[in-house]
């Protein structure tokens, strides 16, 4: 089996590591007994992504993502183990098709000169200002 992320990058099964644990929080007794939220665990480092991906994936600043570079994610919305499991497969997904987007580069732009001159006259008016608000000295 295969994770399909875009038309060409796919992630084999054997690289995603599943484990059913048991679910917190209210439930009752069901939620007690049944390991029905899902640990996904995937190594960035060790995956078959293309380097510019892993690189990007680094690179973010995300708390499922370790300082090793292992994403873990934890699914545990619903009460179905299947459910859960999809969920936490989407979820990779979506934070992967985030690394596939390129950053867009920056155009270096320049204040034009009438907003400079502008925004030095306001700094001299402003100036003018507060000198007029200075008590007057009899040296003056």
């Amino acid at each position: 089996m295969v994770l399909q992320i875009t038309p060409d990058i796919q992630i084999p099964d054997s690289e995603i590591v599943l484990e059913a644990i048991r679910a917190q929080g209210a439930g009752g007794q069901h939620v007690n007994k049944v390991a029905t939220a899902i640990h996904l665990r995937f190594d960035i480092a060790g995956s078959s992504l293309p380097e510019e991906i892993k690189a990007r994936l680094f690179a973010f600043s995300d708390q499922r993502i370790s300082k090793e570079g292992i994403i873990v994610i934890k699914a545990q919305q619903f009460r179905s183990q299947e459910k859960n499991k999809e969920d936490a497969l989407e979820r990779l997904k979506h934070l992967i098709i985030r690394a596939t987007a390129r950053p867009k580069k920056r155009k270096p732009t320049r204040v034009s000169k009438r907003a400079h001159k502008k925004r030095l006259d306001r700094k001299t008016k402003r100036g003018c200002v507060k000198r007029l608000r200075k008590p007057v000295s009899p040296d003056d």
